[in-house]
């Protein structure tokens, strides 16, 4: 599996991130081809001190080449463009290979 994570720094605006994600955002994110599973938070917290992250989303595809697939496809291209819309803090994107593990 590979895993995306869109970090977002506190927005000018919280409740309007709020409402535009849910109402707006995230409908595309349900569009997205080839996304097997999808989560996201306001609750973002530090064990220590405040936490540099207002949001947190994401995403889980079957390898790095169905997520490029993704980003590259029309509905990608939409969900890039509306993250200006809400996100005036800016959003880190990372991505990595998941490891399985056992305890």
């Amino acid at each position: 599996m590979h895993k995306l994570v869109v970090l977002y720094p506190k927005p000018a605006d919280p409740d309007h991130f709020r409402d535009y994600y849910v109402t707006n955002h995230l409908p595309l994110v349900m569009d997205w081809p080839g996304l097997l599973a999808w989560r996201y938070s306001f609750d973002v917290a530090a064990t220590k001190g405040e936490a540099p992250y207002f949001a947190v989303f994401e995403g889980d595809f079957a390898d790095a080449a169905a997520m490029a697939a993704a980003q590259a496809s029309p509905q990608g291209q939409r969900l890039a463009a509306d993250v200006a819309n809400y996100a005036t803090g800016g959003a880190v994107v990372i991505h990595y290979p998941v490891q399985d593990g056992t305890g």
